[in-house]
């Protein structure tokens, strides 16, 4: 018997084909939507799939018909998508709706738009609970626009009862911007030293699609309105992530460790550098929707890293990974900038 319709929107992004298969596996009826509209290799065949732009006016009333029980979307972004999903009131049972760890600021007001600033890296609590401090609403910055999203969204939860997953570093295969690629690529370049700011304990908690997929999963099977992170089981340093990289890999890299901030421009500085830890609380996950994670971050990581290497096979990775190229750079893998900071330590050493 089916448990309900269910539509995901965004679908074939990285958590969407997750998302689609989880749900599809769990007796939903599953309508998969994307711009694209192809299906996913890896869904069943009841699945089906539909092709829309949400930015086109009326094109999610429209694909949607007679509605469907649970509306899940990956892609809200801001005030205008959640005025979008309102205006879908008494067609759409419930939703759950991606949101970001980004929203929090610590009690100084810093958070993840400061962090350039001087001084200005977040002291969050640890771990951070949901009912920690968030930014102010604005159009300004993905912060900004994700927490306008959601109290608007919270404001409406009368008559939508909507679940914001405040998701952490997400991780996994498909992802546009694949933290591992950072030690990834060094390795599949022989390099054979890295270095780590801040002593390489820097954390900012990692979630595996499929540890979203599954809260995804639990939040349509019991609607309300509420807000609940989105974490793995564990949140790692970078030293250990880096470790569990080279055991996927079966290298052995030295590891040069600098008390503090990156000695140099980005000399030391990670996808997961920050001067103090980024950890979720995940209780209120546990309590409101019985979560038990899926993975762990190292049990997931080889499927990562075989998905990483094959997409850098024979290609630059500014090619392989452009969103990533835009986010962060060339600087990334400045290996000149590198191996002369480490011929000045070597020399000092």
């Amino acid at each position: 018997m089916s448990r309900g319709r269910a539509f995901v929107l965004g679908a074939t992004g990285q958590v969407g084909r997750a998302a689609v298969r989880a749900l599809a596996e769990d007796g939903w009826d599953v309508t998969a939507g994307s711009r694209g509209g192809g299906p996913d290799s890896t869904w069943g065949p009841d699945v089906r799939s539909v092709s829309l732009d949400r930015e086109d006016e009326g094109a999610l009333a429209a694909v949607l018909g007679n509605g469907c029980d649970v509306l899940v979307d990956m892609v809200a972004f801001d005030g205008a998508h959640a005025r979008q999903l309102t205006g879908l009131t008494g067609r759409v049972g419930s939703a759950v709706v991606i949101s970001s760890g980004a929203v929090y600021e610590d009690d100084r007001g810093r958070g993840f738009d400061t962090q350039g600033e001087p001084d200005g890296a977040p002291h969050y609590p640890l771990p951070i609970p949901e009912t920690q401090r968030t930014v102010a609403p604005g159009d300004t910055t993905y912060a900004t626009r994700k927490i306008q999203l959601e109290q608007e969204l919270l404001a409406a939860g009368g008559e939508l009862p909507v679940t914001l997953l405040r998701a952490g570093a997400i991780h996994g295969e498909y992802c546009r911007t694949p933290r591992e690629l950072y030690f990834v690529k060094r390795l599949l370049d022989g390099r054979a030293r890295r270095v780590l700011a801040y002593d390489g304990m820097s954390r900012f908690h990692p979630v595996h699609v499929s540890n979203l997929a599954e809260l995804i999963r639990l939040a349509a099977l019991r609607p309300a309105s509420r807000v609940l992170n989105a974490g793995d089981p564990q949140a790692p340093t970078v030293s250990e992530i880096a470790a569990a990289i080279d055991d996927v890999l079966g290298r052995k890299t030295e590891t040069v460790l600098v008390a503090g901030a990156p000695p140099e421009g980005h000399v030391g500085e990670t996808p997961w550098t920050s001067a103090h830890p980024i950890v979720y609380d995940m209780a209120s996950a546990r309590h409101d929707l019985g979560y038990v994670p899926v993975t762990d971050y190292a049990d997931s990581l080889p499927a990562t890293v075989e998905w990483l290497a094959s997409e850098l096979h024979g290609r630059k990775w500014t090619e392989a990974f452009p969103k990533m190229a835009r986010n962060y750079g060339e600087t990334l893998f400045d290996y000149a900038a590198e191996d002369a900071w480490l011929a000045e330590y070597d020399r000092g050493a």
